[in-house]
């Protein structure tokens, strides 16, 4: 998968954070005085099940800032074999750091808190696309994302082969049931014209999308032809029935399944004929993948003094 930059330019901010938070002023307390500052080793970072892997182009930016905030004898050596987007099996090694054992150490967990969790994304993301692999809705994420991890959690979606949604209220035009509420009024092709108006006065060009919790209120909705259709928690009977109306009515609408989506049931709702799937649970609820730092030959643990 090609290097995100947006991705990378984000983790630096992150990193420096998560180093602060281990080091301190004070740094690595127990390494440095059960280490000596001259011993030398090598990790390999090891996949410990199967999985997706994201975060391996952030190894590197991590042992970078790690040396300005360190004295020590040499730079770490950063060999990466695997990237992004690649399918991992236990004992898949996804890259080596080579230098100082203390700045190894200290760089640890930073590290992997970075791998397990944006690999988890990933996988989980992976999981979900191979459900429907046979069909040609896509899986996109949604906006519940860790405050600061944003741009980092929707990348690892796209290491999953998972497609992002709005970045942010910044990018897209997506009119939900509490714009609704707040104008006090439940009919949201009322909205459609006036927010095509006020993007013309911004000179923005960008696609329009309503949420609908009823086949009511989108065959409302498709009398302005909106980009996308949101049919947020619709069983897959109603699903079906959503797809013929847009069929008859604006075939040249989206339709976007929210809401419920499981392991077990995205296969039905992509049969449905939706164009979309979004899922928060991608970002809000993946697991963590096992990914560790092995020390090759354990019992010399391959340092040199």
């Amino acid at each position: 998968m090609a290097v995100d930059i947006d991705a990378i330019e984000t983790a630096e901010a992150l990193i420096a954070q998560a180093l602060t938070e281990d080091l301190q002023e004070r740094g690595d307390l127990t390494s440095e005085a059960v280490i000596p500052a001259s011993s030398m080793a090598t990790v390999n970072v090891v996949s410990r099940e199967y999985g997706t892997l994201s975060g391996a182009v952030l190894i590197q930016p991590v042992y970078t800032a790690l040396a300005t905030r360190m004295t020590v004898p040499t730079p770490c050596k950063i060999q990466v074999f695997r990237e992004d987007g690649d399918q991992l099996e236990p004992g898949s090694v996804i890259g080596s750091v080579t230098g100082p054992v203390r700045a190894l150490l200290a760089g640890e967990r930073t590290t992997l808190n970075f791998l397990t969790h944006l690999s988890g994304i990933a996988s989980l993301t992976a999981k979900f696309v191979s459900q429907i692999h046979d069909s040609p809705a896509d899986v996109l994420d949604t906006r519940k994302t860790l405050p600061g991890y944003r741009t980092l959690q929707k990348y690892a979606v796209r290491c999953g082969g998972g497609l992002n949604h709005r970045m942010g209220l910044y990018d897209g035009i997506l009119i939900k049931d509490n714009h609704l509420a707040a104008r006090n009024d439940d009919r949201a092709a009322k909205c459609i014209s006036s927010v095509r108006k006020f993007l013309s006065t911004r000179h923005l060009h960008l696609l329009v999308e309503v949420e609908v919790d009823s086949l009511d209120q989108l065959r409302d909705v498709l009398t302005e032809n909106p980009d996308i259709v949101l049919l947020d928690n619709m069983r897959t009977s109603e699903l079906q029935q959503a797809v013929a109306i847009r069929d008859a009515m604006s075939p040249d609408t989206l339709l976007e399944a929210s809401g419920r989506v499981t392991l077990e049931s995205i296969g039905c709702i992509a049969r449905t004929g939706v164009d979309r799937i979004s899922i928060g649970c991608l970002t809000h609820s993946a697991p963590a993948l096992d990914i560790g730092y092995d020390w090759p030959n354990a019992d010399s643990r391959n340092i040199v003094h």
